[in-house]
């Protein structure tokens, strides 16, 4: 049986993650029913298949060692009609999270039911708009044994000022906040009934690429779309649609919002763990572009002496 995994938190004292492989299989195994299986929905789900379980000795062997999956990326940011270099980080890493809270567990061993698996992504972009920087990153959680996403927040950072918006899962759908220093954004809370949501397409695609929605659907778009597009937090008719592998053996999925010309391609391996290797977005002409540089196998949290600086060189940061 494996051994309990020990992951020191970067923002807390040491959380003991307790992923037991008997658990783990009782998991994957109601996830494989539950979650793979396609779901009945209003929407038309034209290309809906079965997934292969995922093998759990190899889903343990690289999302419970202790460490995050930390991949670096090249990027071309669309902004102001023009594209501006910089880099973007995808950080992946399983944590203990509170299914009534949403926050991440001090002590999971004591939560009992509450205690729920994800996989989190901390996904981040900096670069230049003539003078002055953007920074952004969204954090997504979504649980492991294949039930809804439960949060997602988004925080915006630019010499203007800063824009953050959290998305909750609630009984009826989700529980939107939304802080920004435009006026005609402010400060608004709305509830809103369930939908698909593309921010979670990363971390869905991690866990079962066959679990993304295909054929057409509503959708919400990315958080950092509609922050800084300024659009309401409103569904959209939307296509989805598995493609072919590339001369790399690379596989992909394509999201195209028809009504906003708009489109993401999200290019990874058809193997497990389905590692991202880059994706575009295109819109107004213009194409967001992310290659990718570097991947480690980190635990971050603990590299944070000035000895552990190198790291950042290796990841091309």
């Amino acid at each position: 049986m494996p051994r309990a995994v020990v992951r020191p938190s970067p923002e807390g004292p040491a959380s003991v993650g307790l992923l037991i492989g008997g658990l783990l299989a009782v998991a994957l195994a109601a996830w494989a029913i539950v979650f793979w299986a396609p779901k009945a929905s209003a929407d038309s789900r034209a290309d809906a298949v079965l997934a292969t379980p995922v093998d759990t000795s190899a889903f343990h062997d690289h999302w419970s060692q202790g460490r995050a999956e930390i991949t670096s990326y090249e990027l071309e940011q669309a902004r102001y009609g023009e594209l501006h270099p910089g880099h973007a980080v995808l950080i992946f890493v399983t944590e203990d999270f509170s299914r009534e809270k949403h926050v991440k567990l001090d002590a999971p061993q004591r939560a009992g039911a509450d205690r729920v698996p994800v996989l989190k992504l901390n996904a981040t972009r900096k670069f230049n708009t003539g003078v002055y920087p953007y920074s952004v990153m969204t954090s997504i959680f979504t649980p492991v044994d294949g039930s809804g996403t439960l949060k997602v927040s988004t925080s915006v950072q630019e010499w203007c000022g800063h824009v953050y918006s959290q998305l909750n899962r609630a009984e009826s759908g989700f529980r939107i906040e939304q802080r920004s220093y435009f006026e005609s954004e402010g400060d608004a809370q709305l509830d809103h009934p369930g939908f698909e949501l593309e921010d979670d397409l990363w971390t869905r695609l991690r866990l079962n690429p066959q679990s993304l929605p295909t054929g057409s659907f509503s959708m919400l778009p990315s958080s950092l779309h509609l922050r800084l597009k300024h659009l309401p937090w409103q569904a959209v008719a939307a296509i989805g649609e598995h493609l072919p592998a590339d001369e790399r053996g690379l596989v992909a999925y394509r999201l195209t919002y028809p009504s906003q010309s708009r489109s993401l391609t999200i290019r990874y391996s058809p193997a497990h763990p389905h590692e991202i290797e880059g994706w575009q977005e295109s819109a107004g002409g213009l194409t967001t572009r992310a290659v990718k540089k570097e991947r480690l196998m980190l635990d971050y949290w603990s590299r944070n002496r000035l000895e552990d600086a190198g790291l950042r060189e290796r990841l091309g940061l």
